[in-house]
């Protein structure tokens, strides 16, 4: 079993089983596991960081209607299938956060958009894993808060890697 897939064995262990699983009673009784992508290591990428000189404070609203903090930190840039984009990357008081939304969105992946934690490299260098992309919770149980995507972050590119969509059943 590959480190990926132990992962989200992990992942389906814990929403199943967990009371502190985002999923409701009934949703658990049910739960066959996440639907992801297959692994796609062309989207495992080590990139250069363009950090910005200020880190401004912007506050991200949820889907709750609340509003979070978050600094912008940076952005990178990557290419999928020849086509190039920008993705901005926040800063949260857990570490660095990188919230988008691709063409997929509604479709194959979920609606507002994923999450990743990228891990700023000792060389300065930003390690972005989107195999590891996840759906927030609130994707799950709208009882949830989450931030909503900013526009700057919505992709017009398809990003087939990570989790897909969640269909509950009915």
């Amino acid at each position: 079993m590959s480190q990926l897939s132990h992962l989200r064995a992990e992942k389906d262990a814990f929403f199943r089983e967990d009371p502190q699983s985002p999923l409701t009673p009934e949703q658990r009784r049910s739960f066959a596991g996440l639907h992801y992508f297959l692994e796609n290591p062309a989207l495992d990428l080590t990139t250069d960081l363009e950090e910005f000189p200020e880190k401004v404070t912007v506050r991200m609203q949820t889907t709750t209607g609340d509003v979070q903090d978050y600094q912008r930190f940076g952005r990178f840039r990557l290419t999928v299938a020849g086509v190039e984009a920008w993705l901005t990357v926040y800063r949260a008081e857990y570490g660095l956060f990188l919230p988008f939304v691709d063409s997929q969105a509604g479709v194959e992946t979920y609606g507002a958009g994923r999450y990743l934690e990228p891990e700023l490299l000792p060389d300065g260098k930003l390690h972005v894993d989107f195999n590891l992309a996840y759906n927030p919770y609130c994707a799950y149980n709208e009882q949830w808060s989450c931030p909503i995507t900013p526009a700057e972050n919505r992709l017009s590119l398809p990003i087939q890697a990570g989790e897909r969509v969640f269909h509950s059943p009915a």
